[in-house]
């Protein structure tokens, strides 16, 4: 009980200063409905509860999993097996991840069914390809520079309307669900190799895994025309508390369904590979089983929160500060908001816990989430740039992925790994049901082009965490040369005035 009270802590940390930046200009330049208000508050208390169960879930369940499915496959060390069982985890864990199901249903150039299915079989490919760079050693940045200018490449041939929903694609797939256990995996596969890399390849799964999505999406564009038309999001207007109370109380019974489709097949696939392949014993497979019940449960309030309650709010404050004549100050206030949001995000804390558990404390979770904060920051700043102008997406993702990638030649590995997971993680639910719809709300305000100039937002947020990580890993690497440096002229110092006492 202690741990979770611990866990609930961190999450009413991570949730308050969105909270109060929300009310703060509710009650001053962007006035919402008393309905949008209140289901803001009472999402905000789902969020903290959900996400406080969740982290718990997360550390208990889906990590223990994802590590002891990636050791025990590397032990058998048969590839005939490895890469159909890494290619159907990708497939089963994408199609059912709750931001993916968010995207799809409010992306109007790609049919739903076709989209999902897309982004898993992406996803399911280059899990393979991340599975098998493990095992073999071979470098992240190499996997990187060819997935990322296949991408690019492929983008100047198709309609320039499915460039922002692919890739949104390789953030959002990315989330809640994927991220544990895929990390998990790696840190699995990691730990049986006993070269000096091991740690630094334990990351950089997530960071593939979201390439696949992107270059998947991107093929439907080249044979598939754009269809559909955006629907907007419907605002919740109630009357008195109970009918609140009810609007959540409704939403309760669909969203459980939503996590227990998410949830339900990895967990059959963990117990038939634990009954078939290796067994564990009672003791830790109950205690997994109980976690997984903290993760059902925490999932199903933080999203009936994020769904209900913040979705609602970010497209209404979104259309609102777009209708005034204030909307300039859009760019200033996402970016303040999005400097705490990406704190609410489930899997960054999953990722703060496993960077801080395998670097021994040399990468604090303070650092690294102060770092993530400042380039989510300007991520939604240049979006909400991209909202009131209508500049082309391509001006902003092309320049940063060709630093971002060039920074891969001249900082340490892990810090490279580290940052291209980052940049999936910090794309998760909060960014798919708070800053989507802030941008879409804002987008329908001004006239712009929902399509391409709002979405797109997903793909920001997951692209400045590839520099301002590295930046982090950069100045990491000055200092330890630093410390170095003055270590040597100490040790000089000290041989110098023994060799004068020895004279004396």
């Amino acid at each position: 009980m202690h741990i979770l009270k611990e866990k609930w802590r961190e999450a009413l940390a991570s949730v308050l200063p969105v909270s109060a930046i929300v009310l703060l200009l509710s009650i001053t330049i962007a006035p919402m409905s008393l309905s949008v208000f209140l289901s803001f508050l009472f999402g905000s208390v789902f969020l903290v509860f959900g996400m406080g169960l969740f982290s718990l879930g997360a550390d208990t369940a889906m990590m223990p999993m994802g590590e002891y499915v990636g050791a025990s496959l590397t032990k058998m060390k048969k590839i005939f097996l490895l890469i159909p069982l890494s290619f159907f985890v990708g497939v089963l864990i994408t199609v059912s991840e709750p931001d993916l199901q968010v995207l799809s249903q409010y992306a109007p150039s790609i049919d739903s069914t076709i989209l999902i299915w897309s982004v898993g079989i992406g996803v399911g490919v280059f899990l393979v390809l991340a599975m098998l760079r493990i095992l073999f050693n071979i470098k992240l940045r190499t996997l990187l520079l060819t997935s990322y200018l296949l991408a690019f490449g492929m983008a100047f041939f198709v309609n320039p309307d499915f460039w922002p929903i692919a890739f949104d694609a390789g953030g959002v797939t990315t989330g809640p669900m994927t991220v544990p256990f895929i990390m998990a995996l790696g840190t699995g596969v990691s730990a049986i190799r006993s070269d000096s890399d091991n740690a630094a390849d334990s990351f950089g799964l997530v960071s593939l895994c979201s390439v696949g999505p992107i270059i998947a999406v991107l093929f439907l564009g080249l044979i598939l025309e754009p269809e559909g038309a955006f629907v907007p999001i419907t605002t919740p207007v109630v009357e008195e508390s109970r009918a609140l109370a009810l609007a959540f109380f409704h939403a309760v019974p669909h969203t459980m369904l939503e996590v227990l489709r998410a949830l339900l097949p990895i967990t059959a696939f963990f117990l038939i590979y634990q009954l078939f392949v290796s067994r564990l014993p009672i003791k830790h497979l109950g205690k997994i089983l109980i976690g997984v019940i903290y993760t059902f449960v925490g999932l199903t309030l933080f999203l009936t929160g994020a769904n209900v309650g913040f979705m609602p709010a970010g497209y209404a404050l979104g259309e609102i500060l777009g209708a005034t004549s204030f909307r300039y100050l859009m760019i200033p206030i996402g970016m303040l908001i999005g400097y705490f949001i990406v704190a609410a995000e489930p899997a960054v804390q999953v990722l703060q816990k496993q960077v801080e558990d395998i670097t021994s404390g040399t990468i604090p979770r303070r650092a690294l989430g102060i770092t993530l904060g400042i380039g989510v920051a300007i991520s939604v700043g240049l979006a909400m740039t991209r909202v009131l102008t209508g500049i082309s997406i391509m001006y902003f993702l092309v320049p940063a992925y060709v630093i971002s990638l060039a920074l891969t030649f001249v900082v340490p590995d892990i810090f490279t790994s580290i940052a291209f997971d980052s940049g999936g993680v910090a794309s998760g639910p909060m960014t798919a049901t708070f800053l989507l719809p802030f941008a879409m709300g804002a987008c329908v305000s001004v006239g712009g082009t929902i399509v391409t100039d709002a979405f797109g937002v997903v793909a920001m947020v997951a692209m400045t965490p590839l520099i301002a990580i590295q930046i982090l890993g950069l100045v990491y690497k000055l200092k330890l040369r630093h410390a170095h440096k003055m270590a040597e002229e100490r040790e000089e110092t000290v041989e110098i005035i023994e060799f004068s006492e020895d004279w004396r």
